[in-house]
């Protein structure tokens, strides 16, 4: 039996970058458009809500519908970090945990009840472990557990219990702009509201087939939805949070900000609680002298690596894309790798070593781009005559 949990902190990046959820009581406001990104808001308050600003919308579209709409410049780096401390205190009562965006998060609590005693003792100790106000939903599939807590409100969890079935009941009299939640459906509700499609419910009862021949793979996903399943959840390997920062003594650029890297990585390889291991990905970040705002670049090296030097060269080139000078230099570690005491052998097998680097070029690509960066193609009917039965993708696995 599944019992998926949702955690969710509404409005998480703007209250973080408007530095307080006080801040977004007192006007409308939503999240500017990041530099070098397409010219859409991110979220909005209460207020601009009311207007029919939404996350994802065009921003002439969000300035004509509310003039009086007042751009917070994003804070990437100041949600990253203030994300992950509140992901470690969740992990640490021994959940798994799935994050799509910061302030989202979804765990399995099935092997989870008889440790704290029951479903309410696992939101009880949730909440114990994050010390924030949160909405908390419980449903037997993620969306489903999503909508609930979009519906809950602080210590009020909504617990949906039972099947499939039960998930599509309650499902079916919401919106369905509660697609948007899923980033590959954030077109999807307007699409269907057009159509006159306005509940989850109605999006059921539509035929697949329908679905399909309209929206493609987009359709049948939100029908799966609608209906009360999902996929499995992916939970994020458990890390660690090492981090350095140093406090620039005015607005830095240039040969200064090198040297100031430079620092910082020799920092970060002396922290005890590397204990010898190799960094695989890091992510450099810094706050800025204009507006106020934050810059974040996430850097997976080719090779995992501990050495100064190495480091510095694949993370020098990545100041030049820093949008303004800088006043606080940031580097942490995303993702650690093998051992650095790692001794090679003195006749070393060519296959081996083949299979060694193609293993290391597997880590770093899902390092680089998620789970499923490194996939095998698995023959399922060779005989068939449509190409998509012949054969499949699957994981790639084994290790060398």
């Amino acid at each position: 039996m599944t019992v998926i949990v949702c955690i969710l902190l509404p409005r998480f990046q703007l209250a973080v970058a408007a530095g307080g959820r006080a801040e977004l009581l007192q006007a409308p406001i939503a999240l500017a458009p990041e530099p070098g990104s397409a010219q859409r808001v991110g979220e909005a308050s209460l207020a601009a809500e009311a207007f029919g600003v939404h996350p994802g919308m065009a921003l002439g579209e969000a300035l004509a519908r509310c003039p009086r709409l007042a751009l917070v410049p994003p804070d990437p780096a100041g949600v990253a970090d203030r994300w992950e401390r509140l992901l470690v205190r969740l992990e640490a009562i021994g959940a798994a945990i799935e994050s799509e965006r910061p302030g989202l998060a979804c765990f399995d609590a099935h092997g989870l009840l008889r440790l704290h005693g029951g479903i309410e003792g696992v939101l009880a100790a949730a909440q114990r472990g994050l010390r924030v106000p949160m909405h908390l939903g419980v449903a037997p599939s993620r969306f489903a557990a999503v909508a609930a807590a979009s519906r809950a409100r602080v210590r009020r969890p909504v617990i949906v219990s039972g099947d499939r079935e039960q998930a599509r009941v309650h499902l079916a009299p919401l919106p369905v702009a509660l697609l948007r939640a899923r980033p590959s459906l954030a077109d999807l509700p307007q699409a269907l509201e057009r159509l006159g499609i306005g509940t989850l419910g109605e999006l059921a009862a539509i035929a697949p087939a329908a679905l399909a021949d309209r929206f493609g793979t987009v359709g049948l996903l939100a029908h799966e939805l609608a209906s009360g399943g999902d996929g499995a959840l992916r939970p994020r390997p458990a890390a660690e949070f090492v981090r350095e920062s140093l406090e620039l003594p005015e607005a830095a650029s240039g040969t200064q900000l090198e040297h100031g890297l430079g620092l910082l990585i020799d920092r970060l390889l002396a922290r005890r609680e590397r204990r010898d291991r190799t960094l695989r990905a890091v992510v450099l970040s810094a706050v800025l002298v204009e507006h106020g705002g934050t810059w974040r670049e996430q850097v997976v090296f080719r090779q995992a690596l501990a050495q100064a030097g190495r480091m510095r060269l694949a993370l020098v080139p990545r100041l030049a894309l820093m949008p303004a000078p800088a006043e606080v230099l940031r580097l942490s570690v995303q993702r650690f790798g093998p051992p650095a005491v790692d001794q090679r052998s003195l006749l070393e097998d060519p296959a081996a070593a083949r299979a060694a680097r193609l293993y290391e070029a597997v880590h770093q690509a899902r390092a680089a781009a998620g789970p499923d960066a490194a996939l095998r193609v698995l023959e399922v009917d060779p005989g068939s005559r449509f190409p998509e039965r012949r054969a499949v993708l699957a994981p790639f696995q084994g290790e060398p």
